[in-house]
């Protein structure tokens, strides 16, 4: 006998509610809408790594046009002294001419009181190009000798007076090129370390802290591979001494400290190390002091204007920026380096640092941070450049 029982309506209890099976789907639906609108925010999102990859490529970038702004103001300044100096020629050399013209206006009246004035005195005392005049005229030769003379330096002091100007005009115009220069490189420095700390505020308290700990793993393995690097460098101070047929060195490295003397071809002599000692002295006192781009001390630094603030206390002359500065000694192998001397990195090279020994060196890192001592890996291995020894 078929059952009378009635089928229960299709559904899903919800609470002890029985809903049915179109309200489920809809319920379901939402459900999904509500998990992406949450998720996608999150999916677009850049990853932690992706954010201090390009914070630091930020800050790079920045470290690089800091440089181009250190040698347009550096270009700045010398264009600027030169244009006072030329313009300060030039109202001397106009005096100079003025006092000519009158020589002359005084040669005419003698000659007018005379009776036997000049042929076109007047003329000859405004033109433009006195020279034109007299080579197309017999004037020169009705001129007494302290005429001619005065006649000759006036003409040479109008020639000087002309160049000079235009001398001071090509330097003007020099000088407003560099100024633009200027400019453009202090709004790219500002506008990427903008970018960079609107990318690092963006960040949760868990993120930067997660943030520190790559930072910190990072900062480990360069103190490793400046390890690595002590130790070969020993090894290879060693090995030198064994071709010279030298005893066992008892030195022991040491930052700061300079390979024995003789140890090597690269080896620095004694008058370098003694001012290599002076400028790590002043580079040490300067530990804690904020790095800020376009400082050359005494309370701030960037990076090249650290080295070049060392080196000066050392009676080092290096120029102001690291495209320069990278050009001012020897190159050396990294192997050889010596404390005192120059690391510098990334292929623009817009970074430099003061190397003091076992592969560890001072610099002004990046903004945000202060003046300190690090591994020349602080970057990877690949970020290191050259090493040059100041001449």
């Amino acid at each position: 006998m078929a059952s009378h029982r009635k089928s229960r309506p299709t559904g899903t209890r919800v609470a002890g509610i029985r809903v049915p099976a179109l309200a489920t789907a809809a319920l379901t639906s939402v459900a999904l809408l509500s998990q992406t609108a949450t998720a996608a925010p999150a999916d677009d999102r850049p990853s932690l790594e992706e954010v201090r990859k390009k914070v630091d490529d930020l800050y790079r970038q920045a470290g690089s046009a800091t440089e181009k702004y250190n040698a347009a103001k550096e270009r700045t300044t010398k264009q600027r002294e030169r244009v006072d100096t030329l313009l300060d020629d030039v109202a001397r050399r106009t005096q100079e001419l003025n006092d000519a013209r009158e020589e002359l206006g005084s040669f005419a009246a003698a000659q007018y009181r005379s009776g036997a004035s000049l042929p076109d005195t007047a003329t000859l005392l405004l033109a433009d190009t006195p020279q034109g005049y007299f080579d197309q005229t017999h004037l020169m030769d009705r001129l007494t000798g302290r005429q001619k003379e005065a006649v000759d330096d006036y003409i040479t002091q109008q020639s000087r007076t002309m160049r000079k100007r235009q001398e001071a005009t090509e330097s003007l115009r020099t000088l407003t090129d560099s100024q633009r220069d200027l400019k453009t490189a202090k709004a790219t420095v500002q506008r990427k370390l903008t970018t960079a700390r609107e990318l690092l505020s963006e960040l949760t308290a868990e993120e930067k802290a997660r943030l520190a700990a790559l930072e910190k793993k990072k900062q480990r393995e360069a103190a490793r591979k400046a390890a690595e690097l002590a130790r070969r460098q020993a090894a290879e101070r060693e090995e030198r001494r064994e071709r010279a047929g030298q005893p066992a060195a008892e030195h022991t490295a040491t930052p700061g400290t300079p390979a024995p003397a003789g140890s090597g071809t690269t080896a620095p002599d004694a008058s370098y190390t003694t001012a290599a000692g002076k400028a790590l002295a002043f580079a040490r006192a300067q530990i804690g002091k904020p790095y800020v781009w376009g400082a050359t001390g005494p309370g701030s630094y960037d990076c090249s204007g650290l080295t070049q603030a060392a080196w000066r206390a050392a009676d080092v002359a290096l120029p102001r920026t690291t495209y320069d500065q990278v050009n001012a000694g020897t190159t050396v192998p990294l192997s050889q380096a010596q404390p005192g001397d120059l690391v510098f990195f990334y292929d623009d090279v817009s970074h430099v640092g003061l190397y003091i020994g076992d592969g560890m060196m001072i610099h002004a890192p990046k903004p945000g941070a202060y003046v300190r001592e690090e591994s020349v890996y602080y970057d990877g291995e690949s970020s290191i450049h050259s090493v040059v020894r100041p001449a």
